[in-house]
């Protein structure tokens, strides 16, 4: 088993894009918004959640090798 280190900063960030993510998804799915807003604000968050989660991934990837 491989082990790197991750500073804590960075965890919060991981954390922080996860919970971006995870509110536009349920944005998307609730029903607490009119359809139009709910669809608009759900997939921003869940579009910036993913392509902030990207650059993480690759730096934490290319500590691994």
């Amino acid at each position: 088993m491989k082990t790197i280190e991750i500073p804590l900063h960075e965890i919060g960030i991981i954390a922080g894009t996860r919970a971006i993510a995870g509110a536009g998804f349920a944005l998307l799915v609730s029903g607490k918004l009119n359809e139009d807003q709910r669809k608009t604000a759900g997939w921003l968050l869940l579009i910036i959640g993913v392509l902030t989660t990207i650059p993480l991934a690759i730096s934490i990837a290319r500590r691994i090798r």
